[in-house]
């Protein structure tokens, strides 16, 4: 196989050189503040077996962008509020690409740079889905 260009561990080391990053621990300074939303982009089968951030709001990667533009049939009204946006995947390296993508785009998010497993760590609140009947 031919090497890439810019493998992902590249590109995740340029996105962060040039993002707001969060650790856990800031992140859950930050994370009852009124003016904080805390992204979770990971897939909502990620969500369901592990649990989420409490009061966290799911924007899978893959409708990121969509529900982000105004312009957009798909947008999202939260993400027309005047609130700082905190993206998390799993470890950080989804989140960091997905926050440079949405600088580009001219919309301001940041990133808990050890992702939801840094959150766990450092001691972070989890809820878990209910169970389907």
């Amino acid at each position: 196989m031919k090497p890439l260009k810019r493998p992902v561990k590249t590109m995740v080391a340029e996105a962060r050189n040039r993002i707001t990053e969060y650790s856990a621990a800031e992140a859950m300074d930050l994370h009852n503040q009124d003016d904080v939303v805390i992204v979770d982009i990971r897939d909502i089968r990620e969500r369901q077996k592990l649990g989420f951030i409490p009061g966290s709001f799911h924007a899978p990667r893959g409708m990121l962008e969509f529900w982000v533009d105004p312009e957009s049939p798909y947008f999202k009204d939260i993400f027309g509020q005047d609130k700082r946006f905190i993206l998390h995947c799993a470890s950080g390296w989804r989140s960091a690409l997905s926050a440079a993508t949405l600088q580009d785009m001219g919309f301001e998010a940041a990133h808990i740079d050890s992702g939801f497993n840094g959150w766990v760590e450092a001691g972070g609140r989890v809820e878990k889905p209910e169970p389907s009947q």
